[in-house]
């Protein structure tokens, strides 16, 4: 979507943005609960050159989630 591009520009991001508009992926990660789910839940993965995740964090402090995630790796 334009909009994501646009954000992913502004912040200077330099990986793409999902877009998951039908929420296939939010519902296959667990981020929804089906596809008619208003918002997805806040789920930080991380996931590894191979594809699989590395590590889960259901619960997210958006102010500490990236200092713990850097300590982490």
């Amino acid at each position: 979507m334009a909009a994501n591009a646009a954000f992913a520009d502004a912040e200077s991001f330099t990986f793409p943005l999902l877009c998951d508009t039908e929420r296939s992926l939010s519902v296959a990660y667990g981020a929804a609960d089906d596809a008619s789910a208003s918002s997805a839940k806040r789920i930080t993965y991380v996931i590894g050159p191979d594809g699989t995740i590395l590590q889960a964090h259901a619960k997210v402090d958006i102010a500490e989630q990236p200092a713990l995630l850097l300590a982490s790796l």
